[in-house]
């Protein structure tokens, strides 16, 4: 049978293929706008999570400091009660201390009604396995993945710093606590010799308990290695970044793409590093102990 010349078959076969593409292309971007919405829902409930658990972090403390005000003050009422005088001063500091704690606590507080922890915790825990499955079915290519890995080296970077900088914090406190505790444990004990119970000989002890406990956490946790090999690996990434960025060092005669697979691979190689040295860090002292060690301040 002769080919009719008004058969448009193969234009309805080209619109139909355009259509099919449009309509991928479509479900393509429906489903990158659902994945970019649940990653922005992901991270706005991470960040309550973040404000909840500080929030609980404040009341824990503060309870604390109440309850540590609450038995000072009746400890001291007992054993000065023949001298009113004496514990009531001790009294009113400790009340108001009491009063101070328990009102952060109530402010600190969450509200009547909301969300437990726990509640809080299994939502962004459900919501990431929908994020992973969602992720898991766009498959983004090698050189989209690198290039959002070298976006991401600058959060990287900014976290080791905040870390670093944290335990540097909490470092310098625990050895300022020390020396000044074991100065004034030296000066207290020159107050008064006689071997009697005064305040001189219940100061003693409790600056030289809060001195052993600072020295305790500061050979357990040992924050300024911490630090110092947080601070090694942030300045080691921006040198990377910057010879990426610059085209220098080992970048210098490469293309795009290799300069960038390198760059990636560099990187991981120094949080890998990092991470030894972490696990290093978090072993007992006599079973191993981090190469490289910070040199003495």
């Amino acid at each position: 049978m002769a080919r009719s010349l008004d058969d448009d078959a193969p234009r309805r076969m080209s619109d139909a293929d355009e259509q099919i593409r449009a309509d991928q292309q479509q479900a393509e971007a429906d489903d990158q706008n659902s994945l970019n919405g649940l990653r922005r829902n992901v991270k706005r409930m991470e960040r309550s999570l973040a404000r909840r658990r500080r929030r609980l972090r404040v009341v824990r403390i503060a309870l604390v400091v109440a309850g540590l005000a609450l038995m000072t003050g009746l400890g001291w009422t007992v054993l000065a009660w023949g001298s009113p005088s004496s514990f009531l001063r001790v009294d009113i500091i400790c009340g108001t201390m009491l009063l101070a704690g328990g009102a952060v606590a109530v402010v600190a507080a969450p509200h009547r009604g909301s969300l437990k922890l726990a509640e809080l915790e299994d939502m962004v825990e459900s919501n990431r396995d929908v994020l992973r499955f969602f992720s898991s079915r766009n498959h983004s290519t090698l050189e989209e993945r690198r290039g959002l890995y070298r976006e991401d080296v600058a959060g990287v970077i900014e976290q080791h710093r905040n870390d670093s900088r944290r335990y540097r914090l909490v470092h310098n406190a625990l050895q300022n606590l020390i020396m000044i505790g074991s100065a004034a444990t030296t000066t207290v004990a020159a107050l008064d010799t006689r071997n009697q119970f005064t305040w001189q000989n219940i100061t003693i002890v409790a600056i030289g308990f809060t001195v052993t406990l600072a020295a305790a956490f500061t050979g357990y946790y040992k924050y300024r290695e911490r630090s110092y090999f947080l601070l090694q690996t942030a300045d080691a990434i921006e040198e990377e970044a910057n010879a990426f960025t610059l085209g220098i060092g080992p970048y210098s005669d490469l293309e795009e793409g290799e300069a960038l697979k390198l760059f990636t691979q560099r990187v991981e190689d120094r949080r890998n590093e990092q991470r030894r040295r972490q696990q290093q860090l978090d072993q007992p002292a006599d079973q191993a102990s981090p190469s490289s060690p910070p040199p003495a301040a």
